[in-house]
């Protein structure tokens, strides 16, 4: 019975932490962002730049720098991964998206550089941009046929697309909003304040009642979607904290062996990681003895997977298409990290 309470406590307390310090800064203003992207953005600009018949290059090039401007964990990054999504991007890019978001912000390579090493930031930094190309490319080749699929009833529902704002004047708005994203996660509250100004004065000069009320709409179908299962997933990854303690951990990822590798790769899949907060939990794990390697796998898999993210994602793309995602991520971590290890061994 002891270890039960402990066990809900666990869950208990990880909520509320997530509650109180990312709700309001981060994944309210990526919700606005996300309905926003559904009602502003011109499918065929979407189309035409992420879509599956897009030019790779061009598409995979930007879905998989994207992360470099945005402070998010893979919660946050959710909805602006679900928004262009269901926008009409094809898989792949979204995906290059979904891994880029949390994984490839400037901030996070440099802290882990400065707390890490040098060594470990270059290779966190250059093993992200791969993933999230390579794992891309991959999804959309096992998922072609079905990705040909939307992409031909994307196109047949172009019409729909509202006639919305000037080019420079949406680029002005997302601007606005990504920046409000930005500053409040970075507890930037001079910023952000200015900038919600500057929102409202665009809110009002821009656009009508009737588009406004279509964004909130929008807005709120996501937080439907991906809300409950977020919320689940997060008592559930504070209950494994909890029932996994690090001194367990790390006895088991030491050294560089390829099972210590994928341990640490897996584990870190599952845990759930704030914004810069896997760097000195890395940090307190190798002073106990975690090696390079799994340092590393747990680097590339952490951050942008988690128990709560993988409960959402599964609502977006399904069972089938998740589990290859995360397959994707956790076996790619653990040998990138196995090679890292044997490099600087």
């Amino acid at each position: 019975m002891e270890t039960f309470v402990e066990l809900l406590h666990g869950g208990v307390d990880g909520l509320l932490e997530y509650l109180s310090a990312h709700v309001l800064t981060c994944l309210v203003p990526a919700f606005f962002i996300a309905g926003a992207i559904a009602v502003f953005i011109s499918q065929a600009a979407v189309l035409k730049y992420f879509g599956p018949q897009a030019k790779r290059v061009l598409s995979y090039s930007v879905a998989s720098v994207s992360g470099s401007i945005l402070a998010v964990c893979s919660c946050t990054v959710l909805p602006l991964f679900g928004g262009i999504y269901t926008r009409g991007a094809g898989l792949g890019p979204a995906v290059a998206v979904l891994y880029s978001g949390p994984a490839i912000n400037v901030l996070a390579i440099v802290y882990s550089a400065r707390l890490l090493g040098y060594d470990m930031g270059a290779a966190r930094a250059i093993g992200a941009i791969a993933f999230a190309a390579g794992i891309g490319l991959i999804m959309a080749s096992i998922y072609r046929k079905e990705e040909a699929q939307k992409d031909s009833e994307a196109f047949a529902m172009l019409g729909a697309d509202p006639e919305g704002t000037s080019l420079w004047q949406q680029g002005v708005f997302f601007g606005t909003l990504v920046g409000i994203l930005v500053s409040a996660a970075s507890k930037n509250w001079i910023a952000t304040g200015i900038l919600l100004l500057i929102l409202a004065i665009i809110l009002w000069r821009w656009f009508t009642k009737g588009e406004l009320k279509l964004w909130m709409k929008e807005t709120l179908h996501f937080v439907r979607l991906i809300a409950p299962w977020l919320l689940v997933g997060v008592f559930a990854a504070g209950i494994i904290a909890v029932a996994v303690p690090e001194s367990v951990v790390t006895s088991y990822v030491g050294g560089n062996r390829l099972l210590a590798n994928f341990i640490a790769s897996f584990l870190g899949s599952l845990m759930y990681f704030a914004t810069l907060t896997e760097v000195p939990i890395i940090r307190a794990f190798m002073d106990l003895g975690m090696g390079k390697g799994p340092a590393l796998a747990l680097l590339l898999a952490g951050p942008a997977l988690s128990l709560p993210n993988m409960l959402v994602i599964r609502s977006i793309l399904g069972t089938k298409k998740t589990l290859t995602y995360v397959a994707l991520v956790v076996v790619m971590a653990t040998f990138s990290g196995y090679i890292f290890g044997l490099v600087t061994q």
